[in-house]
């Protein structure tokens, strides 16, 4: 487990300035950058680092479930990578071509025992232990990350998201509440003009959601003026542990959530009638739309 850091430090001393909170997701929730990423960036370079070329039909499978479409959608990079793997074993169409998806048995390990899954704090396992499944993953990761950083770029923001964020200035400290890396964050916030309207840009190396709530809003703020927005179960998660208020954005009805939002929901929040069946509704749709089940098993 890390140590607290600096990083951690930001977040504990964020400085309260208006009586509510917001924190938002950013892939997938502000920016419509989740199918690029995954599609392009992260899948690609599972089956180049990992040699699945063999397999690479059922990896994209496997990897759009868990990352765009079921109810893990949104989870770290590394225990998505694990779960991925995972419902290779399952296919029968892979032990027929008796191909055995590597086992990562040293990133297993590293995800138990490691509350900031990030690039710095498994460069420094990789150097304390030399293990050859880490070292494969770090450098897996850092693909990933400069394939994104060729790739993704000049993605606008879901309509309603600015006018949302502009409407919260003045009345709502946010917060950006990400498991992506600070500096795609930071770029990608900056190039739409829209990073002065958040307080404070939190990543992966600011530790896990939960931990972001945790550490810049309980206990500033009154739990009813603590809102989370997100298009992920891990988003809602955080909230609720939490015990504040979540909005989804629901995964692929972006723009219609969003202007609900700003019609609807942010008006709820600021006027305190947010809590309860609105709220209740809002998840249920939500819930629905992300299954837990991959649908060739349905099948």
């Amino acid at each position: 487990m890390s140590a607290p850091s600096d990083s951690q430090r930001a977040l504990r001393e964020f400085p309260k300035r208006h009586d509510f909170f917001v924190g938002v997701d950013s892939d997938g929730c502000v920016f419509d950058t989740m199918e690029v990423k995954h599609k392009e960036c992260f899948i690609p370079n599972i089956v180049n680092s990992y040699d699945l070329a063999a397999i690479s039909k059922y990896v994209r499978e496997a990897a759009e479930f868990i990352n765009l479409y079921s109810h893990w959608r949104g989870i770290n990079r590394f225990p998505a990578l694990a779960m991925t793997l995972d419902l290779l074993l399952d296919r029968p169409e892979i032990a027929a071509r008796r191909f055995k998806p590597p086992a990562i048995r040293g990133v297993r390990e590293w995800i138990r025992r490691e509350t900031k899954l990030s690039n710095p704090t498994l460069k420094a396992e990789v150097e304390r232990t030399n293990d050859p499944d880490l070292a494969r993953a770090l450098a897996w990761s850092e693909a990933v990350n400069a394939t994104v950083g060729q790739m993704v770029h000049d993605v606008p923001p879901f309509p309603f998201v600015r006018e949302s964020l502009e409407c919260l200035a003045g009345k709502a400290d946010v917060m950006v509440v990400s498991a992506t890396p600070v500096e795609a964050l930071q770029r990608e916030w900056t190039e739409n003009a829209i990073v002065e309207l958040v307080s404070l840009i939190a990543g992966q190396e600011h530790g896990g959601k939960k931990e972001h709530l945790a550490l810049a809003a309980v206990g500033k703020y009154d739990a009813d003026k603590i809102l989370m927005i997100g298009d992920a179960p891990g988003d809602m998660k955080a909230a609720l542990d939490n015990k504040v208020l979540f909005y989804p954005i629901d995964p692929g009805h972006e723009d219609e959530s969003w202007q609900r939002f700003f019609e609807e929901a942010l008006p709820k929040f600021l006027n305190g009638e947010f809590a309860g069946a609105y709220m209740d509704a809002q998840i249920a749709r939500f819930e629905a739309l992300l299954p837990k089940t991959p649908p060739w098993k349905l099948a």
